[in-house]
């Protein structure tokens, strides 16, 4: 097994040399109020063989169906050539890089990816990544909180065409730092944020985040946005997919003057699915606010001998300052998702980003134009959109899903729990992977089923005699 566990003797050893006579005594100072009662839901050891074939069977589980799910998570074609370099020992292995002259490799690896994102969200700098989508909303809006000086209150005017579990975190996060997050509703037709319905007179707020598509695929009138959020004094929090801004205008040149801070999720770039995880977050700024930024910054230099190379130049954090003028308490980042997003981005190249988002675009297009032709489905929401739609069903949407899931093909993402009001909606996307035949493979099924589960609803009286 790559690791044993000490052995009792071992601990035994251990505590002894320290003067200590158990493990619980080196914890005595947390109160006993406060300690775990045990692990009740944990099963009892069981051996290698048997925890080897519980692996398999729930690998096994994780069948790969044909795919119409979104959400935030997206199945893209990823160049064979890109974990075969990630996963290299140089790369795999490598950690946080404190000593410059042994890193080299990986830091300027970082300072290529911070440059790849600043230029494709046309801000001023970028970070070295975060955890996650979600906590980098988390981390932007803790950070215009401490960037806007100007604002007193610590309102953030948030809509609710953000991701749910984006704004989930980010409450979970910000809420017990007094940031109050005030949700904007909104417009049912257009499924966006329309610039008319925000009040002339909104109050003191701190900045307002503002995604771009947004959770619907639909496109938000940003510049409109944008302005009205500065002209209130207050900041911008773009949330963007990295894909889309091979087409979209960039965060950077939103409005008259861009948005202050950009951030996402990079999974989009050379990131497979993998049953949820690990992602990784990124974040940009403009040049005003980068001492907020968290995380850390890859800078390039010059030694005494004039060479090239590469250094951490911020990492305003708790681990390397003190503790109360940290910007935050990140102690790691998604170092080999960064990789290998930053060699995803490499091969593709600017003019391959644009076609792979053109090809999504397309299809997502395609899928709908075929889709008219099932009856009782049509698309919820007027407005342009990107990657992704929203779709009205007359049957329950978790039928529908099921026995798309029965033929092996994963359907969409069901919106009732987080957008009751939209009823039986279910939220589809279609990326570059899906061939003609895979869309008609979708709407042939759906159009099976949807004919099924009608007649089982409405079942046909026998004629009398």
């Amino acid at each position: 097994m790559p690791f044993v566990p000490h052995t009792e003797e071992d601990v035994r050893a251990m505590l002894s040399a320290i003067g200590v006579d158990s493990i619980e005594a080196l914890f005595d100072e947390i109160p006993a109020e406060l300690r775990s009662k045990g692990l009740t839901e944990v099963p009892q050891g069981e051996s290698e063989m048997a925890v080897a074939r519980l692996l398999r069977e729930r690998a096994a589980e994780d069948e790969r169906g044909l795919c119409f799910a979104g959400a935030g998570a997206y199945e893209h074609h990823i160049p064979a050539a890109v974990w075969e370099v990630a996963t290299r020992g140089e790369y795999y292995s490598a950690y946080t890089p404190y000593q410059a002259e042994a890193s080299q490799g990986t830091l300027q690896l970082l300072y290529e990816y911070q440059t790849m994102m600043a230029s494709l969200t046309a801000m001023d700098v970028s970070n070295a990544s975060l955890y996650d989508g979600a906590s980098a909303l988390a981390e932007a809006i803790l950070m215009a909180v401490r960037a806007n000086r100007k604002a007193k209150s610590k309102r953030v005017l948030i809509p609710r065409t953000v991701h749910p579990a984006y704004r989930k975190v980010a409450q979970t996060i910000v809420r017990h730092q007094g940031i109050i997050l005030e949700e904007l509703d909104y417009d049912m037709a257009g499924g966006h944020i329309d610039p008319a319905s925000l009040p002339t007179e909104p109050g003191d707020f701190v900045a307002l985040v503002i995604p771009q598509p947004n959770f619907f695929g639909v496109i938000e009138e940003v510049d409109s946005l944008t302005d009205w959020a500065h002209q209130h004094k207050a900041l911008v929090i773009a949330v963007v997919n990295p894909v889309s801004l091979a087409l979209l205008t960039p965060p950077g040149e939103w409005g008259e003057i861009g948005a202050d801070i950009a951030c996402g999720d990079g999974q989009s770039l050379g990131v497979p699915l993998a049953s949820g995880g690990p992602y990784f977050g990124f974040m940009c700024c403009r040049q005003a606010y980068v001492r907020q930024m968290p995380g850390r910054i890859i800078g390039r230099t010059t030694d005494l001998d004039g060479k090239e190379g590469f250094a951490l130049t911020l990492q305003a954090r708790e681990q390397h300052i003190r503790r109360s003028k940290a910007t935050s308490n990140i102690c790691t980042n998604q170092g080999l998702l960064v990789t290998a997003a930053t060699i995803h981005m490499a091969l593709l190249g600017p003019a391959g980003l644009q076609r792979v988002a053109e090809s999504c675009h397309a299809n997502t297009l395609q899928l709908l134009a075929k889709l008219k032709a099932v009856p009782g489905i049509s698309k919820v929401f007027k407005r342009p959109g990107f990657h992704e739609a929203v779709l009205q069903f007359d049957l329950p949407v978790g039928d529908v899903l099921r026995a798309l899931s029965a033929q092996g093909i994963v359907g969409g993402v069901a919106l009732q729990e987080d957008y009751p009001e939209l009823g039986n909606a279910l939220l589809i996307c279609a990326t570059e992977t899906k061939t003609e035949a895979d869309l008609d493979s979708y709407v042939d099924n759906l159009q099976r089923i949807s004919t099924r589960l009608q007649a089982a609803r409405c079942p046909v009286e026998p004629k009398m005699a």
